[in-house]
């Protein structure tokens, strides 16, 4: 499928590509931003981290070819970096590298972060200090478990979307809908989308079941293969950080805290990502301006 046909060729144009982890993006968007010479922005809320990298799967340097991409390495797990903010940043970003492009690739499987740049976010409620308190002793004195429970009760869409073992985003999803009695979900869908002054164009990828599942259980034993292991024993003076409350991290830790022996903790990485992809999609499919796409059938 040709992606940018009958754009009028004068127009800012915003390609973005996303789609479950291990579905192919990164491949596919080098061989798009060498085609179109252009840049790649990054929309991988794990990938801005430069303390993280094997277990986020991020681009090396030979993977690149020598594409700029941006928003890659540019921040700290202890920065209190979310979406708003991405948002902010991206929008300025855009606005220097449309002088230069016609064409910008942004790609990422995070759909939050996708969606603050192409359609803008609801302005969230502010932080309820109290309630937040109240769920965090909850968290501490009977664990997570719960807070899942109440969450899929209250927010079906958000339990069905979010990182469920992410401690810090369970607290989150459940404060507002404390505090507030609307659910987290509603807060992210925008009543009216804000203005761009580019044109948009979404492909989200995907390939059958049992195909990417085999990709995500090659990618796992990869990961592990270049010291996955090492480097969340490396980051564990840092595990509470959000960033770090993520498939890829939780099960490594678990094992060093002798919760489970190695091949448990390999058997949780794997069925947590295949988890973790199923969120993806079910975030991706709602939006229906999103051409789903075979990455072989992607053309130019």
């Amino acid at each position: 499928m040709n992606l940018l046909p009958g754009l009028a060729p004068l127009h800012p144009t915003l390609l973005v590509i996303s789609g479950p982890t291990a579905v192919g993006k990164t491949a596919l968007c080098v061989e798009l931003a060498r085609h179109y010479h252009t840049d790649i922005i990054s929309a991988d809320s794990r990938q801005f981290f430069r303390e993280l990298s094997i277990g986020t799967a991020k681009p090396t340097a030979a993977e690149m070819q020598g594409v700029t991409h941006h928003f890659i390495d540019s921040h700290s797990i202890t920065e209190d970096y979310n979406a708003g903010r991405f948002e902010a940043d991206c929008l300025a970003l855009l606005d220097e590298l449309f002088q230069k492009h016609k064409v910008v690739i942004l790609t990422g499987g995070s759909g939050l972060y996708l969606q603050a740049v192409t359609e803008g976010l609801d302005e969230m409620p502010r932080a309820d200090l109290a309630v937040r308190a109240a769920l965090q002793q909850e968290l501490a004195e009977h664990g997570l478990e719960p807070l899942v429970a109440e969450l899929q009760r209250l927010d079906p869409v958000t339990y069905a979307r979010i990182d469920r073992q992410n401690h810090q985003r369970v607290v989150r999803a459940l404060e507002v809908t404390r505090s507030t009695g609307q659910p987290f979900s509603s807060f992210h869908t925008p009543k009216v989308t804000k203005e761009r002054p580019f044109q948009t164009v979404k492909i989200a990828l995907n390939r059958d079941r049992e195909e990417l599942y085999q990709r995500i259980d090659q990618r796992v034993d990869q990961m592990l293969a270049q010291g996955l292991l090492a480097e969340a024993t490396a980051l564990l003076p840092y595990r509470h950080h959000n960033a770090l409350q993520t498939v890829g991290y939780q099960e490594i830790f678990g094992y060093l805290d002798g919760l489970y022996d190695w091949p448990e903790a390999v058997r949780l990485l794997k069925r947590n990502t295949r988890h973790y992809a199923k969120r993806q999609l079910t975030w991706l499919r709602r939006d229906p301006q999103y051409q789903w796409l075979h990455p072989e059938a992607v053309k130019w």
